[in-house]
Protein backbone atom coordinates (compact mmCIF):
# COMPACT_ATOMS: atom_id res chain seq x y z
CA UNK A 1 0.00 0.00 0.00
CA UNK A 2 2.77 2.25 0.67
CA UNK A 3 3.95 2.03 -2.71
CA UNK A 4 0.98 3.09 -4.45
CA UNK A 5 0.49 6.42 -6.49
CA UNK A 6 -1.98 8.94 -6.33
CA UNK A 7 -4.23 7.82 -8.45
CA UNK A 8 -3.98 4.33 -6.76
CA UNK A 9 -4.87 5.33 -3.73
CA UNK A 10 -7.50 7.53 -4.43
CA UNK A 11 -9.03 4.26 -6.91
CA UNK A 12 -8.88 2.35 -2.86
CA UNK A 13 -10.25 4.64 -1.53
CA UNK A 14 -13.60 4.86 -3.35
CA UNK A 15 -13.83 0.92 -3.91
CA UNK A 16 -13.58 1.28 0.23
CA UNK A 17 -16.24 3.96 0.31
CA UNK A 18 -18.24 2.18 -2.21
CA UNK A 19 -18.55 -1.25 0.33
CA UNK A 20 -18.72 0.65 3.03
CA UNK A 21 -21.86 2.21 1.77
CA UNK A 22 -23.31 -0.98 0.59
CA UNK A 23 -22.51 -3.84 3.16
CA UNK A 24 -25.34 -4.97 5.44
CA UNK A 25 -22.57 -6.06 8.24
CA UNK A 26 -18.97 -4.96 8.82
CA UNK A 27 -16.27 -6.90 10.81
CA UNK A 28 -13.08 -5.23 11.83
CA UNK A 29 -10.58 -7.27 12.92
CA UNK A 30 -6.67 -7.42 13.75
CA UNK A 31 -4.79 -9.77 11.72
CA UNK A 32 -1.51 -10.04 13.99
CA UNK A 33 -0.15 -13.60 14.39
CA UNK A 34 -2.18 -14.82 11.22
CA UNK A 35 0.33 -16.58 8.57
CA UNK A 36 -0.73 -16.04 5.06
CA UNK A 37 -2.02 -19.16 5.05
CA UNK A 38 -4.17 -18.84 7.32
CA UNK A 39 -5.72 -15.36 6.53
CA UNK A 40 -6.21 -17.23 3.18
CA UNK A 41 -7.96 -19.26 4.89
CA UNK A 42 -10.14 -16.89 6.53
CA UNK A 43 -10.96 -15.01 3.20
CA UNK A 44 -11.49 -18.29 1.34
CA UNK A 45 -14.13 -19.51 4.14
CA UNK A 46 -15.92 -16.21 3.89
CA UNK A 47 -15.79 -16.17 -0.06
CA UNK A 48 -17.39 -19.46 0.44
CA UNK A 49 -20.69 -17.05 1.53
CA UNK A 50 -19.98 -13.94 -0.93
CA UNK A 51 -18.03 -11.92 1.52
CA UNK A 52 -14.96 -10.79 1.61
CA UNK A 53 -11.94 -9.88 3.91
CA UNK A 54 -9.85 -7.40 2.64
CA UNK A 55 -6.53 -5.41 4.95
CA UNK A 56 -6.37 -2.25 4.41
CA UNK A 57 -3.98 0.93 5.29
CA UNK A 58 -5.90 3.07 8.33
CA UNK A 59 -5.20 6.03 6.37
CA UNK A 60 -7.34 5.32 3.87
CA UNK A 61 -10.34 3.38 5.33
CA UNK A 62 -10.53 6.46 7.15
CA UNK A 63 -10.38 8.73 4.10
CA UNK A 64 -13.30 6.10 2.59
CA UNK A 65 -15.49 6.00 6.08
CA UNK A 66 -16.33 9.96 5.70
CA UNK A 67 -20.05 9.83 5.29
CA UNK A 68 -20.94 5.58 5.49
CA UNK A 69 -21.74 4.02 8.81
CA UNK A 70 -17.84 3.25 9.42
CA UNK A 71 -17.16 7.06 9.93
CA UNK A 72 -19.12 6.20 13.51
CA UNK A 73 -16.61 3.33 14.29
CA UNK A 74 -13.03 5.21 12.88
CA UNK A 75 -11.20 4.59 16.69
CA UNK A 76 -11.13 1.06 15.48
CA UNK A 77 -9.53 1.60 12.45
CA UNK A 78 -6.05 1.71 14.22
CA UNK A 79 -2.90 -0.89 14.21
CA UNK A 80 -3.33 -3.50 11.51
CA UNK A 81 -7.02 -3.54 10.37
CA UNK A 82 -8.72 -6.58 8.16
CA UNK A 83 -12.31 -5.89 7.19
CA UNK A 84 -15.11 -8.46 6.43
CA UNK A 85 -17.71 -7.28 4.47
CA UNK A 86 -21.29 -8.82 3.52
CA UNK A 87 -23.36 -7.73 1.58
CA UNK A 88 -26.97 -9.38 2.06
CA UNK A 89 -27.58 -10.71 5.64
CA UNK A 90 -25.61 -8.31 8.29
CA UNK A 91 -25.52 -11.45 10.52
CA UNK A 92 -23.70 -14.07 8.35
CA UNK A 93 -20.68 -11.86 8.18
CA UNK A 94 -20.41 -11.70 12.24
CA UNK A 95 -21.36 -15.43 11.65
CA UNK A 96 -18.86 -16.47 9.65
CA UNK A 97 -15.74 -14.51 11.31
CA UNK A 98 -16.60 -15.29 15.14
CA UNK A 99 -16.80 -19.13 13.52
CA UNK A 100 -13.44 -18.98 12.40
CA UNK A 101 -11.81 -16.95 15.79
CA UNK A 102 -12.98 -20.11 17.41
CA UNK A 103 -11.06 -22.17 15.57
CA UNK A 104 -8.01 -19.79 15.60
CA UNK A 105 -7.84 -17.14 17.94
CA UNK A 106 -4.79 -15.53 16.68
CA UNK A 107 -7.63 -13.19 14.97
CA UNK A 108 -8.65 -10.61 17.20
CA UNK A 109 -12.43 -9.01 16.64
CA UNK A 110 -11.88 -5.58 17.47
CA UNK A 111 -15.93 -4.78 16.44
CA UNK A 112 -18.45 -4.52 14.26
CA UNK A 113 -21.67 -2.66 12.13
CA UNK A 114 -24.40 -4.42 11.38
CA UNK A 115 -26.77 -2.63 9.43
CA UNK A 116 -25.42 1.13 10.26
CA UNK A 117 -25.02 0.73 14.17
CA UNK A 118 -21.71 0.17 16.14
CA UNK A 119 -21.17 -3.00 18.18
CA UNK A 120 -18.46 -4.49 20.65
CA UNK A 121 -17.45 -7.66 20.65
CA UNK A 122 -19.86 -9.16 23.21
CA UNK A 123 -22.99 -7.70 21.11
CA UNK A 124 -21.33 -9.07 18.15
CA UNK A 125 -21.58 -12.50 19.95
CA UNK A 126 -24.92 -12.09 20.54
CA UNK A 127 -26.08 -11.06 16.91
CA UNK A 128 -23.97 -14.07 16.12
CA UNK A 129 -27.00 -16.03 17.62
CA UNK A 130 -29.60 -14.28 15.25
CA UNK A 131 -31.14 -16.80 12.99
CA UNK A 132 -30.39 -16.36 9.09
CA UNK A 133 -32.31 -13.78 7.39
CA UNK A 134 -34.31 -15.80 5.52
CA UNK A 135 -36.13 -17.39 8.87
CA UNK A 136 -36.36 -14.82 10.44
CA UNK A 137 -38.83 -13.77 7.51
CA UNK A 138 -40.46 -16.61 7.57
CA UNK A 139 -41.02 -16.48 11.26
CA UNK A 140 -42.46 -12.85 10.97
CA UNK A 141 -44.45 -14.27 7.82
CA UNK A 142 -45.87 -16.93 9.31
CA UNK A 143 -46.55 -14.76 12.78
CA UNK A 144 -48.56 -12.68 10.20
CA UNK A 145 -50.35 -15.16 8.34
CA UNK A 146 -51.23 -17.09 11.49
CA UNK A 147 -54.32 -13.99 12.62
CA UNK A 148 -55.51 -14.21 9.28
CA UNK A 149 -55.79 -18.21 8.82
CA UNK A 150 -57.62 -17.88 12.27
CA UNK A 151 -59.69 -15.36 11.10
CA UNK A 152 -60.50 -17.74 8.29
CA UNK A 153 -60.69 -20.85 10.07
CA UNK A 154 -63.45 -18.58 12.46
CA UNK A 155 -65.18 -17.24 9.79
CA UNK A 156 -65.35 -20.77 7.89
CA UNK A 157 -66.98 -22.33 11.10
CA UNK A 158 -69.68 -19.65 11.67
CA UNK A 159 -70.30 -20.24 8.28
CA UNK A 160 -70.65 -23.96 8.33
CA UNK A 161 -72.51 -23.51 11.52
CA UNK A 162 -74.97 -20.83 9.78
CA UNK A 163 -75.72 -23.68 7.22
CA UNK A 164 -76.19 -26.70 9.37
CA UNK A 165 -78.99 -24.32 11.36
CA UNK A 166 -80.54 -23.63 8.15
CA UNK A 167 -80.53 -26.95 6.90
CA UNK A 168 -82.27 -28.37 10.05
CA UNK A 169 -84.78 -25.49 10.07
CA UNK A 170 -85.40 -26.34 6.62
CA UNK A 171 -85.92 -30.26 7.52
CA UNK A 172 -87.97 -29.06 10.66
CA UNK A 173 -90.37 -27.24 8.34
CA UNK A 174 -90.56 -30.02 5.61
CA UNK A 175 -91.70 -32.23 8.38
CA UNK A 176 -94.08 -30.11 10.20
CA UNK A 177 -95.50 -29.46 6.48
CA UNK A 178 -95.89 -33.50 5.77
Amino acid sequence: MDNLNRTEKAQVVSELQNKFENAKGIVFTDYRGLNVEEITELRNSLRESALEYRVVKNTLARIAAKGTPVDQAKDILSGPVGIAVGYDDPVLVVKKVLEFNKSNDKLEVKGGIVEGSVFALNELKSISKLPPKEVQLSLLAGAMKAPATKLAGLLSSTLTRFAYAMEALKTKKSSAEN
